[in-house]
C-alpha cells in the first residue's frame, strides 16, 4: 500500500479532540435526566446484557494488550503465540466466574462484591478485601494508562513541547469529563462504542497489512502458520520453561477468577444487569468474543513482524535503555509506514482500548470507596443529599491519585522496575483468591477477624520470596502466571490456621 500522507501529530491531536468530544456528548445525553448514585454505581440495575457483554471487551483488553500482545509475538524471548495458552485459561476462568461467583453476588444483592466478607468473615476482612482492590486496581490501571501515554507523548505531544505530566493529566481529565456524572450508566454506552472501534481496528489492521503484502485471507493464514512466529503450545521443560502450557493455562484461569470474578471493576458491569440469567448470558457471550479477538491480536503481531522483515522496519529503541522495545512496533508501523486511514484506524483502536479500561477502573474505584468505606448504601446514609457531591469529589481524588502513580512510574523510568511493580500489584489478588475460597468452601469455620489484614499483607511477600528463590528451593522450577495459585493457597492455609469452628454456620 502506497503511503500518501504521514500521520502527523496535528492530525492525531485533531482526532483525539473529536473522539473525546463524542464521548463527552454521549455522557451528557445519557446523564441529563439521572446522575444519581444508583446510576453511577449500578446503572439502576437495568443495563442490557448484550451491551454489557460487548462493552466488557474494551474493559478487559487494555491499551497494553493492544500494543504489547502483538509486539511480544516476535520478541527475542521467543514467545510467539504462547499467550493463547493463557487466553484459553482465561476462558475457563470466565466460565467459573459466571457459574460460581455471579450467582453468589446476585443472591446477596451486592453493589460492592466485597460486602460479602462483612457478612461472612467480619469487619476487618471486609475492609482488607476492599483495600486490596483499591491498591491493586489503582496501580494496575495507572500502569496500563502510563504505557499508552508514553505512545501519545512520543508520537504526538513531544512535537508540541508538552511535558509528559501534562499529557497524563489531560488524559485523566478527559476520562473524568465523561464519567463523573453518571458513571457506570454512561460507561456501558461509551464502552460499547469504544469496543466497536477496538474490534474494527484489529480486523482492519489485518486487512491493511495483508493488502500491503499482496496477500489474500487464505495466503495470509498460510504465511502466518508457516512463519517462525506461530507456535502456540509449549510442552517442553515443565520445570524450567515459564511458557509451558500447564503454567500458562492454570495461570490464565486463576488470574481471571481473581482479577475478574473477585474484582469490583468487571463485576460492577455484570451486576448492572437486572437478573442473574442476563448476567450469565453476558459472561458467556463476552468469553467467546474475548477468545476470538485475542486470536486476531496474535495474528496482527505475526503480520507486523512479517511486514517489518519485508520492508526493513526495525523495532523502535527505548529512549532510556537503548534496547528494542517491541510494544512500539505496532504504532511505529501504523503511524510511519502505512497510509493515513490505517493509521487513523490504529489510533482509534488504541484510544478505545486504553480509555475503556481506565474509565471503568476509575468508576469501580469510586464505587468501592463510597460503598465499602463511606457506607453510602447503608439505609441510614442512602438518602443523604450530600452523597452525590461527595461521590463526585471522590471520583476526582482518584483521578489525581492515578495521575500521581503515573508520574512516579515516569520518574522511575526503568522498564524492569515498573514491570516488577505491576507484577507485585497482581500478587495482591492472591489474598482475595484465598479469602473467597475460605468464605465459600469452609462455611463451618470462622476466622479471628482482626488477624486477617496481617495475613493478607504477609502472603504476597512470602509468594514473592518463593518466586525469587524458586530455582534453588524447587530444583530449578521457574514460576510464571500460576504464581497467583500459590499466593491464594498460602493465604488460605494461614486463614485456616487462625480459624475456629463456626457454631452459627451462616446459611448462604
Amino acid at each position: 500500500m502506497r503511503k500518501f500522507k504521514e500521520m502527523t501529530p496535528t492530525v492525531i491531536l485533531t482526532i483525539l479532540i473529536i473522539y473525546f468530544g463524542v464521548l463527552i456528548g454521549i455522557s451528557h445525553f445519557v446523564s441529563r435526566k439521572d446522575s444519581s448514585n444508583a446510576a453511577f454505581f449500578s446503572a439502576n440495575k437495568n443495563a442490557k446484557w448484550y451491551l454489557v457483554a460487548f462493552g466488557m471487551i474494551g474493559t478487559a483488553l487494555s491499551g497494553v494488550t493492544f500494543i504489547s500482545v502483538p509486539g511480544e509475538v516476535g520478541s527475542p524471548g521467543g514467545e510467539q503465540f504462547k499467550y493463547f495458552q493463557f487466553v484459553l485459561g482465561n476462558a475457563v476462568g470466565f466460565i467459573v466466574t459466571a457459574t460460581v461467583l455471579l450467582p453468589l453476588y446476585y443472591r446477596l444483592s451486592l453493589v460492592s462484591i466485597y460486602e460479602y466478607f462483612e457478612k461472612r468473615l467480619g469487619f476487618y476482612s471486609y475492609k482488607t478485601a476492599a483495600a486490596i482492590f483499591l491498591v491493586s486496581r489503582t496501580i494496575g490501571s495507572a500502569f496500563r494508562l502510563y504505557l499508552v501515554v508514553i505512545v501519545f507523548q512520543r508520537f504526538v505531544f513531544d512535537a508540541f513541547g508538552i511535558p509528559f505530566a501534562v499529557t497524563g493529566l489531560i488524559s485523566l481529565a478527559l476520562i473524568y469529563a465523561y464519567t463523573y456524572k453518571s458513571g457506570l450508566k454512561a460507561i456501558i454506552i461509551t464502552d460499547t462504542l469504544q469496543t466497536f472501534f477496538l474490534v474494527s481496528s484489529v480486523i482492519l489492521t489485518i486487512v491493511f497489512i495483508c493488502h500491503s503484502l499482496d496477500l489474500n485471507a487464505i495466503e495470509a493464514f498460510e504465511t502466518v502458520k508457516n512463519s517462525s512466529y506461530s507456535k502456540i503450545f509449549f510442552w517442553e521443560d515443565f520445570v524450567g520453561n515459564r511458557f509451558h502450557f500447564i503454567k500458562q493455562f492454570l495461570g490464565g484461569m486463576f488470574v481471571t477468577i481473581a482479577m475478574t470474578g473477585l474484582d469490583q471493576d468487571l463485576m460492577q458491569k455484570n451486576l448492572s444487569c437486572s437478573n442473574i440469567k442476563d448476567a450469565q448470558k453476558n459472561m458467556f457471550t463476552f468469553t467467546g468474543i474475548f477468545v476470538l479477538i485475542n486470536i486476531f491480536f496474535l495474528g496482527v503481531g505475526a503480520l507486523l513482524y512479517i511486514y517489518a522483515d519485508a520492508n526493513g522496519v526495525e523495532v523502535p529503541l527505548d529512549f532510556v535503555t537503548g534496547k528494542p522495545r517491541t510494544d512500539l512496533l505496532f504504532p511505529e508501523i501504523a503511524f510511519h509506514h502505512l497510509a493515513l486511514f490505517p493509521a487513523v484506524v490504529f489510533l482509534l483502536g488504541l484510544i478505545a482500548a486504553t480509555f475503556a479500561t481506565t474509565d471503568s477502573a476509575l468508576t469501580a474505584l469510586t464505587t468501592s470507596f463510597c460503598i465499602d468505606f463511606l457506607g453510602m448504601d447503608k439505609p441510614e446514609n442512602a438518602n443523604n443529599p450530600k452523597n452525590v457531591t461527595t461521590r463526585k469529589m471522590i471520583h476526582l481524588i482518584f483521578c489525581f491519585v492515578m495521575f500521581g502513580v503515573i508520574v512516579v512510574f515516569n520518574a522511575i523510568n526503568d522498564a524492569s522496575v515498573v514491570s516488577m511493580i505491576f507484577k507485585i500489584a497482581s500478587y495482591t489478588y492472591g489474598p482475595l483468591l484465598g479469602l473467597f475460597t475460605f468464605g465459600m468452601f469452609f462455611k463451618n469455620r470462622k476466622v479471628h477477624d482482626k488477624w486477617v489484614p496481617f495475613i493478607c499483607i504477609s502472603s504476597p511477600f512470602i509468594t514473592l520470596y518463593l518466586s525469587n528463590h524458586s530455582v534453588t528451593l524447587f530444583n530449578g522450577y521457574v514460576f510464571d502466571n500460576e504464581l497467583i495459585i500459590i499466593n491464594g493457597f498460602i493465604t488460605l492455609v494461614l486463614l485456616l490456621v487462625i480459624s475456629f469452628k463456626n457454631k452459627k454456620h451462616l446459611s448462604e
